[in-house]
């Protein structure tokens, strides 16, 4: 059967190894049932304590998840750019969405409905691999988090948030300090200060909303070993 290659929802299945080395068959079936949504910035386009559909991808733009306490304390615990998926936690189980899904900028999702994803869980041995190293990618960045949010100073949960594990080979960001901050959990005046100091460092460029990281090996250092990281 045909499927239009222009397609963004094709292209980015198509990138996956895991589609792949599924049967021509079944990357039809994947392809026929996966759908798209589209949301403009500040936009919620999944909320919490609604059921969970499918897997979704990042086709464009960038959402946060967060969460909300009973008193209204807003915590948000990760970013996810384009070509990225998120929610394999909790698609693998049957309880209501435990965040919201919230557009930093105009975006749009793909979903791979839960149907097909259990599918895919019991016949595809590649597809279970995918996961595992996805969900050992999201553990590692939680626990990067949690590290942060306790003994990091600002200036390094800003590095943190431009490092490789969240941003997979992306080295020249678009991203304003206003969704940084969103990100780290700062005002956008720390976020500035942060910014400024790792440039004056030379581990980044600042230039029109986009952050270039300049040094990765100084960057890493700053995260590991503060003292040392301006030598």
């Amino acid at each position: 059967m045909f499927h239009d290659i222009s397609r963004p929802s094709t292209r980015l299945l198509q990138s996956q190894p895991w589609f792949q080395r599924l049967p021509e068959a079944a990357r039809a079936r994947v392809t026929e049932r996966v759908r798209t949504q589209s949301g403009g910035k500040g936009e919620v386009l999944l909320r919490e304590g609604e059921p969970v559909e499918g897997w979704y991808a990042v086709l464009s733009g960038l959402v946060k998840l967060q969460s909300q306490s009973p008193q209204g304390r807003l915590s948000v615990f990760l970013g996810v750019p384009g070509g990225e998926w998120f929610g394999e936690g909790s698609v693998l189980k049957t309880e209501p969405r435990r965040y919201d899904v919230i557009a930093l900028r105009d975006t749009e999702l793909l979903c791979l409905p839960r149907g097909q994803f259990d599918e895919l869980r019991a016949t595809s041995l590649e597809f279970n691999q995918a996961l595992v190293t996805q969900m050992n990618m999201r553990l590692g960045q939680a626990m990067a988090i949690i590290e942060a949010g306790r003994i990091r100073s600002p200036e390094q949960r800003v590095a943190l948030y431009l490092s490789r594990l969240f941003w997979h080979g992306l080295r020249r960001l678009r991203l304003s300090q206003e969704e940084l901050g969103h990100l780290v959990g700062l005002s956008r005046q720390t976020v500035n200060r942060a910014l400024k100091s790792l440039e004056q460092q030379g581990l980044v460029s600042l230039e029109s909303g986009r952050v270039s990281i300049l040094d990765e090996e100084k960057l890493a250092r700053l995260l590991t070993h503060p003292e040392t990281a301006a030598e």
